[in-house]
Order: structure tokens, then C-alpha cells, then sequence
């Protein structure tokens, strides 16, 4: 169908990277960014400043021999020069790859050679890890930058600073198609290989807006953010361009990333906004508790990568901070729904608006989403029906970089995230389990995670995950693994006695195993399959 033409319509100025940091240098020069160094040193610069070392990055790149398209890989924590390459490489028409540096050398050697790498920018303490993935895959050639000072060198590797210095503090930014790559990012591998994701730069400036609205991540010029979320892992959920889409103070921890450490500095910069894992913010409930302490200045968590213990989101509501859920994909740029109460329960009772904001959240606007059921059917918006959930919109993957075989997760424009959800009458998302972590015992489906909150209820238990293990006569049974404060104790009975007055009796776990530390993926997930191996004969070896 032909698209009438009008006389005045807007102007059609894409949507590129380039296009969100050129405004957000003029219009917020004197706003701060504070980054961690690998000596601990907090290093202090403007927005201006920022606008000039990213021109001479770019142009430093160049000299390089990189080109539009070509992929440039970061291997790094969050620091200002972590933050430079996420504008000066898209910006310059080239794909900035951002490394998880969790992942075995194996996996890390995969995706330098998946990704077609030509550059590695490297922090100098991480060094030693990209030499095992180099060692891992000899044949492999690329070239190296160090970030910082280290003992450790790779070969022929350049230094950051010197690349940069002399360089013009100013670049010709090309015209840049707002379709074209800008960010690449490995999904975090509970299976298999890793799987890459290419972000444009429209989907990447969208999902920056829809991010920062009032009713998502609500950010403005007045706050100061603070990213546990690593920059690694899906772009720091896009913080990095909320930040300066709208003028906010940027304060990056480096590799320090310790409950004391990001306590004060949490303190010390009066951040408004923090984001991380539930672990993090585990361990620095812990560290708050130990010192006596609150953070006054801090008004929002932004907590995703699982389920928020009902227990964490009360303590932090006690000491004033706002835990607000978030939950996402690396498939969906990462913000699928985040959290906050809904006008129709602005008049609710404390306990039912509780029980909203331990759900998943609701889906930012710019997202389709629907439930399928087994059959194929769209299931009712009832809270109880559940389904696969499957979403498409301008931020979401509509297929995997380069990876034959994985077509069966994008069907007619959808893309299948193999999550198990509900929605109910509100809109709000409850995440039921993935798929694949779901337990079916004799017939009936078991949630994983709701049996794992339950748990972590407990005032001994500091973390909890549960799987499911063979059993003969049930096929399978939840276990348990249970890792315990360092000043309390529990057995598993006392355990189980807790369970039975907040789950259904069926789905108390059959053990409850006490382990030192639940294994986790690059990003800080439960790793449910090691586990599942690990006492996979758990129930076998009880009979």
C-alpha cells in the first residue's frame, strides 16, 4: 500500500546512538561522571569531557584500521572507559561487542571468533583471563588494548591512554543508518553456547526512552545513578545511554564491587539509583545491617536477573529504599516490565499492593506480548492460566546473530522467550519458572521459585535455589539447596516445618541440602543444571 504525502511532516532524522550523545553534551556539560579506577582512585569528569575523550577514542579506532561494521569487543568492568567505547565505537559506525568476562576461556575464545572481533579492549586485571581464552584458541588473531596498569601484558598489546593521547578532541560523526548494528551481546549460557544478540541503534535509543519513563525505570536530570548490573551483561540494562539521555550523574564502581565498597560509595555519591541482582542487594542488606546504617539519598533499587525475595523487598522498604522489580531478556534489549503500582490499587491495602510488587511488573509500552498455552491458545488474563510467554516490538531480537538451528524461538514476529507466566487482571507479569526449571511431580506442575521465596523467608536462610530430581514413583521431586547465614543455623527440619505454613504440602521439597554457595552463570543466575547433576541420585540413594 502507498503511503500518502504531505507537505509539513516531521523531520526524518534517524534514531542513532550518535543522535542521544551529541544533544545530552550541550545540553548537560558541566554533569558529572564518576568512575572507579583499578587502583580504587575515583576519577571525576564532566559530560564536556566525556564529549572530547570519546572523539579521540573514535578517531584513535581509526587509526586503527576500524570500519563500519566492524566488531570491536570490550572486556571490562564498569568505568568511564568502559562508558567511551559504548559511544565512540557505534557512534563511528562500527559494533561494540561487550565481552562477559564470567565465561569460561572456552566460551570467551567462542565469541571473540563467533562476534569476528578485530579489537579487544581489555581492563589490565582482567588481562589474564583473555590470555586463557587466547591460549584456548590459538589460531585466533585480533588486536589488544590495555585499560589501566597491570603486570600482565598481551602480545602486541597498545595502552588506552596512550592510544588517546594526542589525538583531536573532535570527530566527524557519520550519518548513520538507524537500522545498522551498534551493540552486540552474548546471552549468558545455561546451555550450549552462548548466543549473540545485535542491537541497533533504534532499538537501542527506544529502549532508552521507554526505560526512563515516570512508570519504568524513572529516571531524570536530578538523579545520580549507580550500575552494579555490569556493562557486560545487556548493556547494563541500558543505563549507560538512560544516564545521559537525560542529563543524570553516572557513578561507575570499577571491579569493586564488594557490600562495603559499593556501601560507600553508594553513601559517599548519594545515589538515587541502583541497580543490580538480588545478590548484590543481599549482601548489602547485610553490610547496612552490620553498620547501623541507611543510605537516605538512595530512593529506588532497580532489581532483575530473578525474583526478588518477598523477605529483601521488606527489609529495604523498612530502611526507606524502594525495591522495584524489574525483569527482562538479553533477547529484549534487556526491559521487558518493570514494576510500580497501578492507579486502580493506589487505594488498595498495604498488604495487596505488596503482593502487586512482588509480581514481575507490566510491560513497557512500546511491547506486544500474549500467553500461550500447550495448545497453542492464548490463555486469559486471569492470574491462574499459564503459558509461554511470547513479545515482539522495536526493541526486541527478531532473530540470533549467526545461529543456524535457533529459528524455532522466532514464530510469525514473535519471539518466544521460554519463560512460564501468568498475567492477571491488572497487567502485572508473574513469572511462574522457566520452562526448563520447572518440576513436574505426578502429573503437577511445581514452581520453582515460589518454593525458593518461600525459603528464603526463613530468617536463617540467605539464599535458596530448588530443582527437580528423578524419583521413581513421581518422576520428580523438588530438592532443595539451601545456603545459610553465617550466624545462624537451621536443619532441614526446621525447614520443612517453616515450608508447610507457606507453600502447598506436595510441593515441600523431599530434601533440603546445605551447601556453601549456589553455582551461578556469568551474570549471577542460579546455574540449575549444575545442581541438577550434582544430586541428580539424591532421591535414588534415599530409597
Amino acid at each position: 500500500m502507498e503511503t500518502p504525502s504531505f507537505p509539513g511532516l516531521m523531520m526524518d532524522e534517524p534514531l542513532t546512538i550518535t543522535r542521544l550523545m551529541r544533544p545530552a553534551i550541550k545540553n548537560h556539560p558541566r554533569r558529572e561522571i564518576v568512575s572507579r579506577s583499578g587502583n580504587g582512585e575515583l576519577l571525576r569528569y564532566t559530560y564536556a569531557d566525556f564529549g572530547k575523550r570519546v572523539a579521540q577514542l573514535a578517531n584513535a579506532l581509526r587509526g586503527l584500521g576500524v570500519r563500519p561494521g566492524d566488531r570491536v569487543a570490550s572486556f571490562g568492568w564498569n568505568t568511564r572507559a568502559h562508558l567511551e567505547l559504548y559511544y565512540a565505537v557505534p557512534c563511528m559506525g562500527a559494533v561494540l561487542h561487550t565481552t562477559n568476562v564470567r565465561l569460561f576461556a572456552e566460551q570467551v575464545a567462542y565469541v571473540f571468533d563467533h562476534a569476528g572481533d578485530s579489537w579487544v579492549f581489555v581492563d589490565a586485571d582482567l588481562v589474564p583471563a583473555v590470555q586463557k581464552a587466547i591460549d584456548a584458541a590459538p589460531g585466533s588473531k585480533r588486536g589488544y588494548v590495555i585499560i589501566g596498569q597491570g603486570e600482565a601484558t598481551l602480545p602486541d598489546a597498545r595502552d588506552y591512554e596512550a592510544l588517546l593521547a594526542g589525538q583531536p578532541e573532535t570527530y566527524d560523526w557519520p550519518e548513520l543508518d538507524e537500522n545498522a548494528g551498534a551493540l552486540l551481546c552474548y546471552t549468558s549460557a545455561t546451555t550450549g553456547n552462548p548466543k549473540g544478540v545485535v542491537f541497533s541503534h533504534r532499538s537501542t535509543r527506544l529502549h532508552a526512552l521507554f526505560g526512563a519513563l515516570p512508570d519504568s525505570l524513572n529516571v531524570s536530570q536530578r538523579d545520580t545513578i549507580l550500575p552494579v548490573v555490569p556493562m557486560f551483561h545487556v548493556n547494563a540494562w541500558g543505563l549507560p545511554y538512560i544516564a545521559l539521555q537525560t542529563g543524570a550523574k553516572l557513578v561507575l564502581p570499577g571491579r569493586f564491587l564488594d557490600a562495603k565498597s559499593l556501601v560507600d560509595l553508594l553513601g559517599s555519591e548519594e545515589a538515587t539509583i541502583a541497580a543490580g541482582v538480588p545478590t548484590v542487594w543481599i549482601a548489602v542488606r547485610e553490610e547496612l545491617a552490620r553498620r547501623g546504617t541507611g543510605l537516605p539519598a538512595l530512593r529506588s533499587i532497580i532489581c532483575g536477573g530473578s525474583a526478588v525475595p518477598p523477605k529483601l523487598l521488606d527489609d529495604y522498604e523498612r530502611l526507606g529504599i524502594k525495591m522495584v522489580h524489574a525483569w527482562g531478556m538479553t533477547e529484549m534489549s534487556p526491559i521487558g516490565t518493570v514494576n510500580y503500582v497501578k492507579a486502580e490499587l493506589a487505594n488498595a491495602s498495604p498488604e495487596r499492593q505488596r503482593e502487586a510488587r512482588l509480581k514481575q511488573g507490566v510491560f513497557h509500552p512500546g511491547m506486544e506480548w500474549k500467553i500461550v498455552s500447550e495448545d497453542g491458545s492464548e490463555t486469559p488474563c486471569d492470574g491462574v492460566a499459564r503459558g509461554e510467554l511470547w513479545v515482539r516490538g522495536p526493541s526486541i531480537a527478531r532473530a540470533y546473530y549467526n545461529a543456524p538451528g535457533t529459528e524455532s524461538s522466532f514464530v510469525d514476529g514473535w519471539f518466544r522467550t521460554g519463560d512460564i507466566c501468568t498475567v492477571d487482571e491488572y497487567g502485572y507479569l508473574q513469572l511462574v519458572d522457566r520452562a526448563k526449571d520447572l518440576i513436574k511431580s505426578g502429573g503437577e506442575w511445581i514452581s520453582s521459585v515460589d518454593v525458593e521465596n518461600a525459603l528464603m523467608g526463613h530468617p536463617a536462610v540467605l539464599e535458596a535455589a530448588v530443582v527437580g530430581v528423578p524419583h521413581e514413583k513421581w518422576i520428580e521431586r523438588p530438592v532443595a539447596c539451601v545456603v545459610l547465614r553465617p550466624d545462624q543455623t537451621a536443619t532441614e527440619d526446621d525447614l520443612k516445618t517453616f515450608l508447610a505454613g507457606h507453600i502447598a504440602k506436595w510441593w515441600i521439597p523431599d530434601r533440603v541440602v546445605f551447601i556453601e554457595a549456589i553455582p551461578r552463570t556469568g551474570v549471577g543466575k542460579f546455574l540449575k543444571r549444575e545442581l541438577r547433576d550434582r544430586f541428580a541420585g539424591l532421591l535414588a540413594a534415599a530409597r
